[in-house]
C-alpha cells in the first residue's frame, strides 16, 4: 500500500494511492495514519479494504507527512563511502547517528525557508526507514521484521550550522522545514528489496545527486538493529539512511548552496518524488 494524508496543516485527511495512481480517501475507515496505523494488525486491516470501494480525492491538494505522531527523526551520517570522500572525511568504522528535529518535519511539497543568516544550506535526498513494531536489542536477522514501511526524505542541512559552529550536527540539520517527508509511506511488503532503489535529487533542473541503495555502508538491516542497541525504536519513528554524492558541499570547482527562488526535485524509484521551493527567512510560510 501506498498511504498518504492530504490537507491543510491541522485539518490532514488519511488517503491511499490506488494502482491506478488515485488517491482514494480513508477518513470513513480511520479518522488518521498515525503511528498505531502502522503495527501489523492495523496494516493487515487495512490492506483487506477494497480501495475501489473507497471514494476518488480528485484535488487532494497539499499533501502532509505520511503518517502523524512520529516519536524520533534519526538520521545516519555518511553512510555512502563516495558521498563521506566528497565531504573530505573518513568511511565511518561504525554508523554515525545524529537527530532532526521533529519540528523540522514537513509535507513534501511544502516550502523550504533558509534559516536567518543562513550561507550554506544544503540538500540530500535519502530513504526513509518506518517503523512499525517496537525495535530493542533486535537482531539484523530480525531487524527488517520490525519496518512498516519507507518513504523518501530530503535531510536539508545548514553546513555552516553543521561543521563550524561547534558542537553536535544536530545544529545544522534540525531548522525548521528541513525535513520533508512523502509523498507517501509504502509499506514493506511493496519493496522488494530496500538495498536495490535508485535515488536522485536535482536543483532548478540539474541533476546534482545520482545513487543506488546498494551502495550503502551499512544497510537498512544493520541500521536499525544497530540503532535499537542504543534506543527503543517505536512505531512512527524514522531513521533517514544517509545520502549519496552530489551534494552542494561536495560541488567542484566550488561548493554550491541553496538560495530563495531554487526549486528542488527529488524522489526514490518506487517510493514517488517531492518538490519544494526555496524561500529567504518567513515565519508564515513555516506556521501557515
Amino acid at each position: 500500500m501506498k498511504l498518504l494524508r492530504h490537507g491543510a496543516k491541522g485539518a490532514e485527511k488519511p488517503a491511499l494511492l490506488d494502482a491506478e495512481g488515485r488517491v482514494r480517501d480513508l477518513s470513513g475507515v480511520l479518522a488518521d495514519i498515525t503511528a498505531d496505523t502502522l503495527a501489523e494488525p492495523a496494516l493487515a486491516r487495512l490492506r483487506a479494504v477494497d480501495p475501489a470501494s473507497l471514494p476518488v480525492v480528485d484535488q487532494p491538494g497539499r499533501l502532509a507527512p505520511p503518517w502523524a505522531g512520529m516519536g524520533k527523526f534519526i538520521c545516519i551520517g555518511l553512510n555512502y563511502a563516495d558521498h563521506a570522500a566528497e565531504s573530505g572525511l573518513p568511511v565511518p568504522q561504525e554508523p554515525v547517528i545524529f537527530t532532526k528535529a521533529i519540528s523540522a518535519l514537513i509535507g513534501c511539497n511544502d516550502p523550504v525557508v533558509l534559516p536567518r543568516d543562513s550561507v550554506k544550506s544544503d540538500w540530500e535526498v535519502e530513504l526513509g526507514v518506518v517503523i512499525g513494531k517496537r525495535a530493542r536489542y533486535v537482531s539484523e536477522a530480525d531487524a527488517l521484521a520490525h519496518v512498516a514501511g519507507y518513504c523518501v526524505v530530503n535531510d536539508l542541512s545548514e553546513r555552516e550550522y553543521q561543521l563550524e559552529r561547534g558542537g553536535t550536527w544536530d545544529k545544522g540539520k534540525g531548522c525548521d522545514t528541513f525535513g520533508p517527508v512523502g509523498p507517501w509511506l509504502v509499506t514493506a511488503d511493496e519493496v522488494a528489496d530496500p538495498q536495490a532503489l535508485d535515488l536522485w535529487l536535482e536543483v532548478n533542473g540539474k541533476r546534482m545527486q545520482h545513487g543506488n541503495t546498494r551502495t550503502m555502508v551499512f544497510g537498512v538491516a544493520e541500521l536499525v538493529s544497530y540503532v535499537s542497541r542504543f534506543m527503543t525504536l517505536n512505531p512512527g519513528d524514522l531513521i533517514s539512511t544517509g545520502t549519496p554524492p552530489g551534494v552542494g558541499m561536495g560541488q567542484k570547482p566550488a561548493a554550491i548552496y541553496l538560495k530563495p527562488g531554487d526549486t528542488m526535485r527529488l524522489g526514490i524509484a518506487g517510493l514517488g518524488e517531492q518538490q519544494q521551493r526555496v524561500h529567504a527567512w518567513d515565519p508564515a510560510l513555516i506556521d501557515g
